[in-house]
């Protein structure tokens, strides 16, 4: 389908791209951007117009970390509900982390995975291979067979790596392919138990913490043996301050290491915890107000290259137990935009550079030629109003789960349309 987007200011932060112009999109791809009526394709004809008066044309989100809870947890989420969320928070590729049951460690099931999410209207899956075998930690996977059936990395999940020869041997192996691996840093021992941050809340509350050390300790392991091996390596979520400085460390040696966060983590911290509400029960754990302030910052000066959802779709009756028996994590997929735009407004980021910590920077470390709004690229897409304020509730939250701490919170940016490879995936008023 042709379709003219107009009268939208359109913002590519990986060309610097910030004007108003109309977007053309013909065949699944970008065929013409431009502010004049000269720029139109020759022989383009609109067989559809999006008016975008008074909101913003960027790429589509590309969110580093979203659970989609198949195969196995189905009673969680449904991969066409997460991917309706997904559509309505302006999510046009995701990655999807391999604690499924069973885990994404062998090729049938990244196929299978692949297959289910390639229908019109879904965003782009890329599944992420496990690096042990049941993510036991303790036999390799096939990982040339695994990225052969579509896996665009390697890693644990939220599962260490106990055994650390196992470790090397998975980074040797992967750098000799090329593969990246991605962890999350948490020493197994030192975590052990903990529930929340080890501080004054996790004291005051009788929680038993988890020390910033679980988080520095196996970060210092990772950086030493990317070193030696030359594996690219990717930390995800990391949650500390101390984190970050190891990290602004090993770059200043020369260490190619990458790093994300979570929108959780950029806005909230361990005093978030209240009275034991549970949607914050959280891995990495929320940390004190220090570390989520040093987050905030690293992120606005490059040291954190991507922001993402981390979404986890949790059901009920899993959250609304006692804090230390809740199960862990949040849903984000619809709420990565606004709480971008939340963290840009208040740290008084242009809007660009904000908008590529969650577009052409994750491209970026995927190694995809994607995340960006340029001429034979394709069609993904996000409209939204900037100005346009909400607030998140049950009802409104397309997602199967509905466990956030940003419940009842107003929030601006909303999504007004979203197209995936030119196909219109979402429209706020159902119609073009």
């Amino acid at each position: 389908m042709k379709i003219e987007i107009k009268n939208g200011r359109v913002i590519d932060p990986a060309t610097g791209m910030d004007c108003a112009a109309s977007v053309y999109v013909a065949d699944g791809q970008i065929v013409g951007t431009g502010e004049t009526a000269q720029c139109v394709p020759g022989g383009f004809q609109a067989e559809g117009t999006i008016d975008a008066t008074g909101c913003i044309v960027c790429p589509g989100l590309i969110d580093l970390s979203a659970r989609l809870r198949e195969p196995g947890f189905e009673y969680k989420a449904t991969l066409e509900s997460e991917m309706a969320a997904a559509a309505a928070g302006g999510v046009t590729r995701l990655v999807c982390p391999p604690d499924t049951d069973p885990p994404l460690d062998e090729p049938g099931l990244v196929e299978m995975l692949k297959y289910r999410a390639r229908q019109p209207g879904f965003a782009h899956v890329h599944p992420m291979g496990a690096l042990t075998l049941g993510l036991a930690g303790q036999r390799l996977t096939e990982m040339a067979e695994l990225a052969e059936a579509g896996c665009i990395a390697f890693g644990q999940a939220n599962v260490s790596v106990v055994d650390t020869q196992v470790l090397m041997r998975a980074m040797q192996y992967a750098a000799t392919f090329g593969f990246p691996v991605w962890l999350q840093a948490l020493d197994s021992h030192l975590g052990k138990g903990g529930v929340a941050h080890d501080g004054a809340v996790s004291a005051r509350l009788g929680l038993a913490g988890i020390p910033v050390q679980a988080e520095t300790v196996a970060l210092a392991t990772y950086l030493q043996l990317a070193r030696e091996t030359g594996v690219r390596l990717h930390i995800c979520r990391l949650s500390s301050a101390a984190g970050l400085e190891m990290i602004r460390a090993a770059r200043a040696t020369g260490l190619a290491v990458t790093c994300d966060i979570t929108v959780n983590h950029l806005h909230l911290c361990d005093e978030d915890i209240g009275y034991f509400n549970a949607h914050a029960r959280l891995d990495p754990p929320l940390r004190s107000v220090a570390d989520r302030d040093a987050l905030a910052a690293g992120l606005a000066d490059g040291s954190i290259d991507v922001l993402c959802s981390d979404h986890t779709p949790v059901d009920d009756d899993a959250k609304q137990m006692p804090f230390a028996e809740a199960e862990v994590g949040a849903t984000g997929l619809e709420l990565l935009l606004p709480l971008t735009l939340s963290w840009a407004a208040a740290a008084d980021l242009p809007l660009s550079r904000a908008l590529a910590r969650i577009t052409c920077d994750p491209a970026r470390i995927l190694g995809l030629d994607c995340g960006h709004i340029a001429v034979g690229a394709s069609a993904d897409l996000c409209v939204f109003d900037p100005a346009a304020r909400f607030t998140v509730s049950r009802d409104r939250l397309k997602s199967q789960g509905k466990n956030t701490s940003f419940l009842g919170r107003e929030l601006a940016g909303e999504v007004r349309y979203t197209l995936i490879d030119g196909h219109l995936a979402y429209a706020a008023d159902r119609l073009l």
